[in-house]
């Protein structure tokens, strides 16, 4: 009976799989609104100031950092959580994959997220007469509580990484 119950919750990760399977969908999504807005950024060329170049520049940056951040979770989780890909002898093969594990995972999600509020909070300094103040001062704490938490995250992760490594060298 044991066995049939470890045997069927180790199954139940495949139940994750339509989960990647669908992050791969809202992939596609992000690409199409990528292609949509590099459209329109395109057809401002004939009157684009440089404030105008820069904030376009950044919405298609902002884009692809989430597209980048989808698929570290995407290859990561699938991986970490459901089965290794066969494609180790692929040429094009992402160096980190299969070499990001949980905590890592975690990191390069809060780096990400980091990353993509900056680049956010930098279109709002460039176009800063669109916004009243109590946005701005909301969107400054927002990426700051992001900042703070992702280095709470990763103090912790060295902290516990530290400790195990303590516990083994007195054993």
């Amino acid at each position: 009976m044991e066995r049939l119950i470890e045997r069927s919750l180790f199954a139940s990760r495949w139940l994750m799989a339509p989960m990647y399977v669908g992050l791969a969908g809202a992939l596609g999504i992000l690409v199409w609104v990528f292609l949509q807005e590099l459209w329109r950024f395109g057809l401002t060329i004939p009157t684009m100031t440089v404030d105008d170049a820069v904030l376009g520049v950044l919405a298609l940056i902002d884009l692809s950092l989430a597209a980048n951040l989808l698929l570290i979770v995407i290859f990561s989780g699938y991986e970490n959580f459901i089965s290794r890909m066969d494609i180790a002898d692929h040429k094009d093969r992402p160096s980190w994959q299969g070499e990001v594990d949980f905590t890592g995972l975690k990191l390069k999600l809060v780096a990400s997220i980091v990353a993509i509020s900056g680049i956010h909070l930098l279109k709002v300094f460039m176009d800063v007469g669109k916004y009243t103040p109590e946005k701005i001062k909301w969107m400054v704490i927002i990426h700051l509580v992001f900042v703070i938490s992702g280095v709470l995250l990763a103090v912790m992760d060295w902290i516990a990484l530290h400790g195990k490594t303590l516990k083994k060298s007195k054993a």
